[in-house]
């Protein structure tokens, strides 16, 4: 059985030997190299062979003289590879791997055989490649629609907001032009009301003077009872209590308001008397 083994084996390890020298580089450390590998790996399968040999012999140990003939054939087969694999490493640590001279041809052959990893790498790493370029042109191309649609909703908000500055600059403009209008207008009737106020006046104090003093119809020397007021302030009163206390307009009536204006005033629906009290009296609404 050891004579069948180990020719096998040493023939299988010395077609792998050639094989490699053939592949490596003569003048490198390359076949040094694969005997240390060869001689390492042929070790470690030693020291598994030995770690099987005692878990075999602890068994049996264990097991008694009963189970020993039942593991005869398992304990002589592993002694025996125990022994080729021996002998195999001592083979391989006396021989010496010749060295393959560096010639052209074999550096062209390494040469190609680099080139054609590496391009067939390369041809791994292309379909990714053209994939990610694929999807970045993609990418770029959304982005760049994206880009020129807020580049027009700018240009849009842009053109709306251009038109809101003048449509509020014409409005301001026309707002003032409004106000200044307004302004005048006010100011014109203030004074129109004033000049009214001023010929009212005029015309009261000429044509309803108080007791005692001149008409344009007839002259009469009554001297008065009490400090009487015109008719013109008699009005004013009214008209202002109208105004600042629209809620009691009324007016109470005392010794300074002339009887006679009063009953020109009432009958001629210019003031109303109160419906409970006689002595107050208002003036008639005609804003309303």
């Amino acid at each position: 059985m050891e004579n069948t083994v180990f020719p096998i084996r040493q023939r299988k390890i010395t077609k792998d030997m050639s094989v490699v020298e053939q592949d490596q580089d003569p003048d490198s450390t390359t076949g040094t190299d694969f005997v240390m590998d060869s001689e390492e790996e042929l070790l470690k399968e030693c020291e598994e062979m030995w770690k099987d040999m005692e878990n075999c012999q602890n068994k049996w140990s264990l097991i008694g003289t009963e189970t020993l003939n039942n593991s005869n054939a398992q304990l002589s087969l592993l002694m025996m590879q125990v022994k080729c694999l021996t002998a195999e490493l001592k083979h391989w640590q006396n021989e010496k791997p010749e060295v393959i001279p560096l010639t052209d041809d074999v550096l062209t052959t390494l040469g190609k055989e680099e080139l054609q990893k590496l391009k067939h790498d390369l041809e791994m790493i292309l379909p990714t490649m053209q994939s990610k370029i694929k999807k970045l042109k993609e990418d770029i191309a959304r982005e760049q629609q994206w880009m020129d649609e807020q580049q027009q909703i700018m240009e849009t908000l842009t053109t709306i907001q251009r038109e809101l500055e003048s449509q509020v600059e014409e409005h301001s403009k026309s707002r003032l032009i409004m106000y200044n209008e307004i302004k005048s207008k006010i100011l014109a009737i203030k004074e129109f009301k004033e000049k009214l106020l001023i010929a009212l006046g005029e015309f009261l104090e000429y044509h309803f003077p108080l007791p005692g003093g001149k008409t344009k119809r007839k002259k009469t020397n009554v001297e008065p009872t009490a400090q009487l007021i015109t008719l013109n302030e008699m009005l004013e009163i009214l008209i202002n209590r109208m105004f600042d206390v629209p809620h009691d307009p009324y007016v109470q009536i005392d010794a300074s308001f002339w009887p006679p204006y009063i009953e020109l005033l009432l009958r001629n629906g210019i003031a109303l008397r109160h419906p409970e009290d006689p002595k107050r009296i208002r003036m008639e609404a005609f804003h309303q």
